[in-house]
């Protein structure tokens, strides 16, 4: 079994400009904190979004079913709340109305007490140009590391 488990969002650091970060517990069950500790998940498609009693849920997470557990098994894709201090949660709710932004999940981690935490972040769309600005920058750093590569 890993010990490292570090389940990362790539495209919404593309998708989004992140505003702000957040560390979030999350509410599993057994079979699902077997699977992250196997790695497997996935969080490239989901969001965060809040219900009409205030508290945060992650949508669209996929958590493959446990191949040891039988009738007790998880759903892959059931909402899954979110645990955060209720002025974390009063501020997101906040900015997400008024503003027009999102919470998009950037990082699934074990920590080191074994507890899984979901790094979240408040983001905002980017526009296509920002898209092609950000690519640009992506292969102007590559094309730097090659030069530096060839000279040493």
């Amino acid at each position: 079994m890993q010990k490292n488990i570090n389940i990362q969002n790539k495209k919404a650091r593309f998708e989004y400009e992140i505003l702000d970060k957040y560390t979030a517990g999350i509410q599993l069950t057994g079979t699902e904190i077997k699977s992250i500790r196997q790695s497997k998940a996935r969080i490239t498609e989901s969001f965060c979004e809040f219900n009409d009693k205030g508290e945060l849920f992650v949508v669209n997470m996929y958590i493959e079913e446990y191949a040891f557990g039988h009738h007790y098994n998880h759903k892959p894709k059931s909402e899954r709340r979110l645990l955060l201090n209720k002025k974390e949660l009063r501020k997101l709710e906040k900015e997400v109305e008024s503003k027009g932004n999102t919470i998009v999940p950037l990082r699934l981690f074990i920590n080191e007490n074994g507890w899984a935490k979901l790094e979240i972040a408040l983001a905002k769309g980017k526009k296509t140009h920002d898209k092609r600005q950000t690519i640009k920058e992506r292969d102007s750093k590559r094309d730097l590391a090659r030069i530096k590569k060839a000279f040493n």
